[in-house]
């Protein structure tokens, strides 16, 4: 039951957004348990981000909440895959992408909680 959303300072294309769908869906199975069958992702496009003060770059902030608590080294891997992905999609630096992580216990679907 992850979810990852992503605020970025650029235009994301159509094809871009499938790319980028794409590409989280196989990253998201580096953390233990996780896969695309459960992962929903947010793209929010054009964002006034400023990181050091400028915004003159292309910025991501991008947050990954889990159910459940993976260890920090399957999320060190995954900040890897993300920095990549949103590197090769988008062109936006590595040392410009702020991860989030939020892990919880308390996740509902369907009318209920797990």
């Amino acid at each position: 039951m992850p979810f990852i959303n992503s605020k970025v300072s650029v235009t994301i294309t159509g094809e871009q957004e499938k790319e980028l769908k794409a590409g989280l869906g196989r990253a998201i199975a580096v953390l233990p348990g996780k896969s695309e069958t459960w992962l929903m992702t947010g793209f929010e496009d054009n964002c006034r981000l400023y990181f050091r003060g400028d915004n003159s770059q292309p910025t991501a902030f991008v947050e990954v909440s889990v159910y459940g608590a993976p260890d920090s080294g399957a999320f060190s891997d995954l900040t890897g895959e993300i920095t990549k992905l949103f590197g090769k999609v988008l062109g936006i630096a590595p040392d410009r992408i702020y991860v989030k992580y939020s892990a919880t216990q308390d996740w509902g679907w369907n009318g209920m909680n797990f």
